[in-house]
């Protein structure tokens, strides 16, 4: 369907077309998986500000400051990542719902979550999350997509950060030795 913008005709289904020297194949893959790795990080995002907010116990002062800090690293990223399927010609999320329905994250909705259980379900969605990185670095590598395998390479950095500090902050005083 055409129609008439400032005296010019445009196809409907072209209006977001950005520019690319990738092929149309390579923009479809690679905007459908950082969608699908923006909807992860929203679901990570919003459970690491939940349990941020739901924290107790004796190590409560640590615990809120850490995942305070991670939730806002995981949310700084968010942009960047829908701003790199909108520059290479793709489309990106559109609402919550299609978030949810994208996310291989799982929502954690109990009412009362134990301290060391949350920074364990944190470590391993984490993990996941890298997993998941390193298969879209593949594909984005594959496409000669050099920018958005390099954010991919932070992203993968920042996540095994993560990773490793939910992973001591769980470790029981007999595996540290102290």
């Amino acid at each position: 369907m055409a129609k008439s913008l400032s005296g010019r005709t445009r196809v409907e289904a072209d209006r977001l077309n950005t520019p690319t020297d990738l092929s149309p194949e390579a923009t479809k893959k690679i905007s459908e998986g950082l969608t699908v790795l923006l909807s992860d990080l929203f679901a990570l995002y919003l459970k690491t500000k939940n349990f941020h907010w739901h924290v107790s116990g004796p190590n409560f002062r640590d615990y809120h400051l850490m995942l305070d800090e991670q939730s806002e690293q995981i949310f700084a990223i968010t942009d960047d990542v829908a701003e790199r399927a909108r520059k290479i010609g793709g489309t990106t999320l559109r609402s919550l719902g299609q978030a949810h329905a994208k996310s291989r994250i799982r929502d954690n909705d109990a009412e009362y979550v134990n301290p060391l259980d949350m920074l364990a379900e944190l470590r391993d969605d984490n993990k996941a999350l890298t997993a998941n990185l390193r298969e879209l670095h593949e594909m984005t590598d594959e496409h000669n997509d050099f920018s958005t395998t390099s954010l991919i390479e932070e992203w993968i950095d920042q996540a095994e950060e993560r990773t490793w500090f939910l992973y001591e902050a769980t470790r029981s005083a007999t595996q540290t030795g102290h």
